[in-house]
């Protein structure tokens, strides 16, 4: 693609002036959020996503937009794994609801600048050696086998990354929340709040993550207009989601399992495009399309599996209450 550095200033202009509409909404009225009115931020977020992903394959072909909606759905569908942590990141900083938006929200825009960071290293990296493509193949098949063997047993304590103990470590925080501020005085002596760490943690957590999906979507597409893109809108309707959906993630307990799946294609993907473009013959060149298919089918058979699957446990549940309930004696009056 040759994206001029127009089209790049006005995308950036734009995704930043939606990001800074959903703060200032949030920052005017503090709560926390209604089911509807998560259900319309994300339909809206999803609606401009997919306007923009038609508008790739209008003006740049099917091969571009195949690219765009394939690394959408894989970010998106990562991100919905990411709220897991999120969930217990809130609950072990003890974050009070209604101010659990604008954490989420300062926490996606630090990821999302860090990931922009990401982006431009990685792309000027494959761009100048070759071989990291057998390296991206070989680490996302290896975090597959890893996701698939442990699942979610690592999310269910949260673990501190180095910079958030930095930030712990050298920012004097106090031991109580300020409403939603990030700074106050004590004694009068300038200190952060336990919500200044929290955002961090957040935005440091989530680039942990970029270490997976990056090379995941550059395994799709090695346009770097499009990764970005691509994770601006995953990135986007985090927030809302993680209200939406976050007493649901308990039933979506085969996600490990496709998203494993899902990794470990695209780190095959990846190794073997790089073998079909150095010569070997028997290497297959796999088409957007394909992917696109297989992405797209994964996710869909491991969410109706999962749900198929709280059904069944939740139908044998009643009926060995309801089987106990029946065996006990009868009272005699």
């Amino acid at each position: 693609m040759n994206v001029p550095l127009w089209l790049w200033l006005v995308t950036v202009i734009g995704l930043t002036a939606v990001i800074c509409l959903d703060f200032y909404l949030i920052s005017r009225n503090p709560r926390d959020p209604s089911l509807r009115e998560c259900t319309l931020w994300i339909c809206c977020y999803v609606g401009l996503a997919v306007l923009f992903g038609l508008g790739i394959l209008a003006f740049e072909g099917p091969q571009f937009g195949g690219e765009f909606f394939a690394g959408w759905i894989t970010e998106y569908s990562l991100s919905v794994d990411n709220l897991f942590v999120f969930v217990i990141i809130m609950s072990s900083f003890a974050v009070p609801r209604e101010y659990r938006q604008k954490v989420l929200s300062i926490g996606i825009v630090i990821a999302l600048v860090m990931r922009g960071v990401f982006i431009m290293v990685g792309y000027e990296a494959i761009t100048r050696f070759d071989w990291l493509f057998y390296v991206f193949g070989a680490f996302l098949i290896y975090t597959a086998w890893k996701l698939m063997t442990h699942g979610d047993d690592d999310d269910e304590e949260f673990k501190e990354n180095a910079m958030l103990r930095v930030a712990k470590k050298f920012l004097p925080a106090t031991d109580q929340y300020e409403g939603a501020r990030i700074t106050t005085k004590v004694a009068g002596k300038r200190m952060v709040t336990p919500m200044l760490i929290v955002m961090v943690a957040i935005g440091t957590t989530d680039l942990l993550f970029a270490l997976d999906s990056i090379p995941a979507i550059f395994g799709l597409t090695k346009e770097p207009y499009l990764v970005f893109t691509a994770n601006a809108f995953a990135l986007m309707g985090l927030r809302q989601l993680f209200f939406l959906i976050g007493g649901l993630l308990d039933k979506l307990v085969y996600l490990s399992i496709g998203l494993s799946v899902v990794l470990g294609f695209i780190g095959l993907k990846l190794v073997m495009e790089a073998l079909h473009h150095d010569g070997v013959s028997w290497a297959p060149e796999i088409p957007i399309l394909v992917s696109l298919a297989i992405i797209i089918g994964t996710l869909a058979v491991t969410t109706v599996a999962s749900l198929l699957k709280v059904r069944r446990d939740r139908d044998r549940e009643i009926a060995e209450v309801a089987t106990t309930t029946d065996e006990r004696p009868a009272e005699v009056e």
